[in-house]
């Protein structure tokens, strides 16, 4: 039997007249036998042909205007949950700035001529290191730099780049400020190793020290920035193991800085990772290895998620 809500009401008898010799019949019937019977017509079981007497009086006490709600109007009733999605990220826009251009090498003169980054003026970038056989920084912020950006995209992401290798030289660090502005992304990275000296380990996150002079004004991305480079630090310990510098921030991983133009002429929210020291003999084992790059950008894209989730 169908429960047609809170306004059931206990079985009527019918209405309407029954056959003499069924009403004889029942005059008969011992006062047990009739209580019996009118329990069973009540829940139902009453004479065949197309749904019982009891089924019959259920639905009568709704209203003729308030049908019985059937399993879809039931769940409409219901409010709508969150809609799930296979894209969160839907709709952002990251710039991922891989440090230096491979064929840098063989355009000294280019990448020497000094741009204006607001606090001074700088070198329009450089060759970058490279570890002590020869793997350089350039083919690895490259590396890291794809994986990011494929991790980021499955998520929904409009991923760009700097540069991909794909230009004889640079760009310079004032115009790789400039991509990012352009795009108006909501977080860039710049990719990066260092080249400090041996025994010197650990990875760190360079965030934009407060600028206002010339071109410079990161008053207003300083704090995002810092969020961003926080989160970054995070995961990257998580994923990698490895340890925040021994040489630079005190233990924590982060570092500020007012001289490199590629922080001070954003005017999005953007930080350096330097992902460890080419130099060093431990970490270069680190920086060489292809699952080791593929932690370091599963840390570096988490952190940049956990951003643009809030």
């Amino acid at each position: 039997m169908s429960y047609v809500g809170p306004d059931f009401d206990p079985h009527q008898p019918r209405r309407g007249r029954r056959p003499r010799a069924l009403t004889v019949a029942a005059a008969a019937l011992v006062p047990g036998a009739l209580l019996g019977w009118m329990v069973y017509e009540a829940v139902g079981g009453g004479p065949a042909g197309g749904g019982g007497s009891g089924t019959a009086a259920v639905r009568s006490s709704a209203s003729p205007s308030s049908p019985p709600p059937t399993a879809s109007s039931t769940n409409d009733d219901k409010p709508p949950g969150p809609t799930p999605t296979s894209d969160p990220l839907k709709g952002k826009v990251v710039v991922i700035d891989p440090g230096h251009n491979p064929n840098n090498f063989q355009h000294t003169a280019e990448i020497n001529r000094k741009v204006n980054i607001g606090t001074n003026w700088k070198e329009c970038d450089t060759t970058g290191t490279s570890t002590n056989d020869g793997y350089t920084e350039a083919e690895f912020t490259l590396d890291v730099a794809h994986r990011v950006r494929t991790l980021l995209e499955k998520q929904g992401a409009t991923v760009k780049f700097t540069q991909d290798g794909d230009r004889s030289w640079g760009p310079c660090i004032d115009e790789r400020a400039e991509i990012g502005n352009k795009a108006k992304a909501d977080a860039v990275v710049s990719i990066h190793a260092d080249g400090a000296g041996t025994g010197q380990r650990g990875f760190h996150v360079i965030l934009p020290a407060e600028v206002n002079e010339g071109a410079a004004d990161t008053g207003p991305i300083v704090t995002p920035s810092r969020d961003l480079g926080e989160r970054i630090a995070g995961s990257f310990v998580r994923t990698t193991g490895s340890a925040p510098s021994n040489y630079v921030g005190d233990g924590t991983g982060l570092v500020t800085r007012n001289d490199l133009g590629g922080l001070n002429l954003s005017t999005v929210p953007k930080v350096f990772i330097e992902c460890g020291n080419m130099r060093d003999r431990e970490d270069a084992t680190l920086l060489t290895s292809g699952a080791w790059r593929q932690r370091a950008a599963q840390g570096i894209s988490e952190g940049i998620v956990s951003f643009l989730r809030g």
